[in-house]
């Protein structure tokens, strides 16, 4: 009995180890979710800015967001401290998500700045962490995904708010880089469940902007010459 009670009590030690762990992470998760509110905060500026001074705006707003994603860069070297060597998918359930909307503002950061579509490699950069699996903590392949997925749903409203404030230019650039990003992801045998789902989502983002643009053209109100930036 008393060997049934050693054994049963590592087990139990085992067992506390492993809460302490998971407190652990989520206690650095709850800080990395309240940074990615504050930048999700700023960035939503630009579903609110009117005028011709607007791209100078939402410049202001991506500096800001850098500032933000700085310190988001210290949560991850935690998370990459305390994860076990070999371990990060067995507690990767807790971190996915903000890492996912983290991805999702990133590529928008980007996209604002300069209009393309920003590499894993650079948001793995942008968060602090490794670009491959093998290379230790790492951003996963299927949340930046995930994170592009959630960008094509933003600039879809924001190609409806920028007809609302006179900006013409901006949903034919949307619209472009939308079908573009489509194009991307139908090149992928997406078996992922809740990748494949998402995906499913994006047609209707892809319309949703066509529609704008369409109603741009029927009334007379579309560009005649190319955006400034449509070629990239």
């Amino acid at each position: 009995m008393t060997h049934v009670s050693q054994i049963f009590n590592s087990f139990q030690d085992h067992l506390n180890s492993e809460q302490e762990l998971r407190e652990a992470i989520r206690v650095i998760v709850k800080d990395t979710e309240k940074i990615a509110r504050d930048i999700v905060i700023i960035l939503q500026n630009i579903h609110n800015e009117h005028g011709k001074e607007e791209d100078q705006t939402v410049s202001q707003n991506c500096a800001k967001a850098r500032e933000l994603f700085s310190t988001v860069r210290p949560q991850y070297d935690k998370l990459a401290q305390i994860i076990p060597k070999d371990q990060y998918y067995r507690f990767n359930d807790l971190w996915k998500y903000v890492t996912q909307r983290l991805c999702f503002l990133a590529a928008l950061t980007v996209y604002l700045e300069v209009k393309i579509l920003v590499t894993k490699e650079t948001v793995a950069d942008i968060l602090g962490v490794k670009n491959n699996r093998d290379e230790g903590f790492h951003l996963d392949l299927e949340d930046y995904l995930m994170g592009l997925l959630q960008l094509s749903a933003e600039l879809s409203r924001f190609a409806v708010n920028s007809v609302t404030s006179g900006d013409y230019n901006r949903p034919i650039e949307i619209a472009r880089f939308i079908n573009e990003l489509n194009a991307g992801f139908r090149l992928l045998n997406l078996k992922n469940d809740n990748l494949r789902k998402r995906f499913d989502a994006l047609k209707y983002d892809v319309k949703k902007v066509e529609e704008v643009v369409y109603d741009l053209s029927i009334r007379g109100l579309k560009p005649t010459t190319p955006a400034v930036n449509d070629t990239t």
